[in-house]
């Protein structure tokens, strides 16, 4: 009876190590999925809002019939958001940092609400030239990131993720895949960094939000095991 005992607390220990590791692979699979039809439908919209506004053109043989965009598109941008959406919470944790500002879904969905609103202005509001749209943009992401974010770690990523998505739309341009119209910053506009920066912000927070979540169904199952 005495050995029974010893040796019960071996397999207790071991079952929600086992449940935990396979509950965080169907998540981060789960997630991933998420993030990507996430990042598929905003770019489909907001594709849309800049194709129509004739801020971005497409040859006529690459343009799809849904939404008006290019086929390529939608699946880039899903991927990234996906990649944005894990990464964000995964540095939270290797940092030790937990990020826990704002965290529910009405934020969420408010930080949403106020990236659309930052990608209609750049294709919308009528500026005198093109430095007085990018400085109002930029002031308009970083008030987006200081609402919603706050996070040191939040910050740098937003603008690591500007800086390479800027460059890699660069050498898109450059290739002839795609055009600006009135490119005033090596074949783009200026502003488009700061659409990047509130872009990677906003995916950042859904993420981080869909990362709470996974953790707190992992606990529940631990603590109930």
């Amino acid at each position: 009876m005495a050995e029974g005992e010893t040796e019960s607390p071996g397999p207790k220990k071991l079952g929600p190590y086992i449940s935990s590791v396979t509950s965080w692979s169907v998540n981060l699979m789960i997630r991933g999925v998420v993030l990507f039809f996430i990042g598929v439908f905003l770019a489909l919209v907001l594709n849309l809002l800049q194709i129509q506004r004739n801020v971005t053109l497409f040859p006529p043989d690459v343009i799809a019939s849904i939404f008006s965009s290019a086929w390529w598109v939608p699946p880039c941008c899903g991927t990234a958001s996906a990649v944005i959406g894990l990464l964000y919470p995964c540095i939270d944790r290797h940092l030790g940092e937990p990020h826990k500002f704002k965290r529910e879904w009405s934020s969420v969905m408010r930080c949403v609400a106020v990236f659309v609103g930052i990608n209609h202005a750049s294709a919308k509001v009528d500026f005198d030239n093109n430095i007085q749209l990018s400085l109002t943009l930029a002031a308009l992401s970083i008030g987006l990131w200081w609402t919603f974010d706050r996070s040191r770690t939040g910050f740098g990523l937003g603008v690591g993720i500007a800086f390479l998505a800027t460059l890699v739309t660069q050498l898109l341009v450059y290739n002839g895949v795609y055009q600006y119209t009135s490119p005033d910053f090596l074949y783009v506009r200026s502003w488009l960094p700061c659409i990047f920066f509130a872009g990677g912000i906003t995916m950042g927070n859904i993420g981080r939000q869909l990362a709470m979540y996974e953790c707190k169904v992992i606990a529940e199952k631990s603590h109930q095991e």
